[in-house]
C-alpha cells in the first residue's frame, strides 16, 4: 500500500530539486523518495537518553588501556603470532 504526500516548495526551490533529479536521471518523485529514506536511515535510532545512560554506565568501569602504539603493536603481534602457527 502507498500513501500520497503533498510537500510545498517555493518555485525556486522546486526547480533546483528538480535539476538535481535530472541530473541523477531520474523523476523528481524518485529523488525525493530516495532522499527521505537517507533521511530516516541517518536519523539514530532509538532513545537518545538511553543511550547516553549506557555510555555512561560503561565510562565508570575500569579497563585496561595502554598507549595507542602499544596497544597496535600487541594486536599485530597476535596477528603475526597466529599466521605463524
Amino acid at each position: 500500500m502507498t500513501t500520497r504526500m503533498q510537500v510545498l516548495l517555493e518555485d525556486d526551490e522546486f526547480a533546483e530539486i528538480r535539476e538535481v533529479a535530472k541530473r541523477h536521471r531520474m523523476t523528481v518523485a524518485e529523488w525525493v523518495r530516495q532522499a527521505l529514506r537517507r533521511a530516516r536511515r541517518d536519523e539514530p535510532a532509538g532513545d537518545p537518553e538511553k543511550k547516553l545512560a549506557a555510555i555512561r554506565a560503561a565510562a565508570t568501569g575500569a579497563y585496561p588501556t595502554a598507549d595507542i602504539d602499544q596497544m597496535l603493536g600487541e594486536i599485530e603481534g597476535g596477528y603475526l603470532q597466529d599466521h605463524d602457527r
